[in-house]
């Protein structure tokens, strides 16, 4: 299997904070840009273009004398799209998909941490909120695969999501597509956050819960990392190449 881990495009809470340097104003579950929905495209375009192959390169070879095609030189394939249930990841999941001709499905365990969730103005208090429900997104994203159980109530419906919560969710989600996909050619694309693509991360190379490290990754900045039957292989990270300098955020 081949991983690929992608952030959403730029939100308007990360544009908030770039130019305010707070998060007073922020939204629960906020919409891309209009940067981000740039971005979302060049990148829809990134992963659907195919380039002939070259005699000397075979894509995965694991042995011999072809070069492996760890920058993805000759194309993506992506085989299944997968995203977060919050709305930045949504909207950058219905591109890539449309482009790919593959559904979106939405995963629960694949969310920002701390979830959906606003301060209290008065005690600072981080307070869950609803999300958004099934019929919002058959309204505005009609071919979002949702899990069965997510209602009318909001998919979220719970509190902040507390430090010690991330980690599990993280190797769980991990578990997960492993079981799906481990054993396969598949080459699998999960659109989500910055912030839970450092749990992520820590699941997959089994690094300590108390850190002192952060892996940045840019909006729709892409970490493939390949699992073999002897080795996970961590080909590239945060890669950004295919957008021009002034959109990359």
């Amino acid at each position: 299997m081949q991983f690929y881990f992608i952030r959403h495009g730029q939100s308007e809470n990360n544009h908030l904070w770039v130019n305010t340097g707070s998060n007073q104003g922020r939204h629960e579950d906020p919409e891309l840009t209009a940067l981000g929905r740039q971005q979302a495209a060049l990148l829809a375009g990134y992963l659907a273009q195919r380039v002939p192959l070259q005699d000397d390169v075979e894509p995965d070879a694991a042995q011999g004398t072809a070069t492996p095609d760890w920058w993805n030189g000759t194309g993506f394939d992506i085989t299944h799209v997968y995203c977060s249930l919050m709305v930045r990841a949504v909207a950058t999941g219905t591109v890539v998909a449309t482009a790919l001709n593959l559904p979106l499905i939405g995963l629960r365990d694949a969310h920002e941490t701390g979830g959906i969730y606003l301060e209290d103005p008065e005690t600072g208090e981080k307070v869950g909120l609803p999300g958004r429900t099934r019929a919002y997104f058959a309204e505005h994203y009609p071919n979002l695969v949702l899990p069965d159980d997510v209602d009318d109530q909001g998919w979220w419906n719970r509190p902040f999501e507390e430090r010690e919560e991330r980690q599990g969710r993280a190797a769980r989600l991990v578990a997960a597509l492993l079981a799906r996909h481990k054993e396969t050619d598949d080459r699998v694309a999960l659109i989500s956050h910055g912030g839970f693509y450092n749990h992520v991360l820590a699941a997959i190379l089994n690094l300590p819960e108390e850190r002192d490290y952060w892996f940045s990754l840019n909006n729709t900045g892409i970490t493939r990392i390949d699992f073999r039957e002897d080795r996970i292989w961590v080909a590239y990270m945060n890669r950004v190449d295919f957008l021009p300098r002034e959109l990359i955020t």
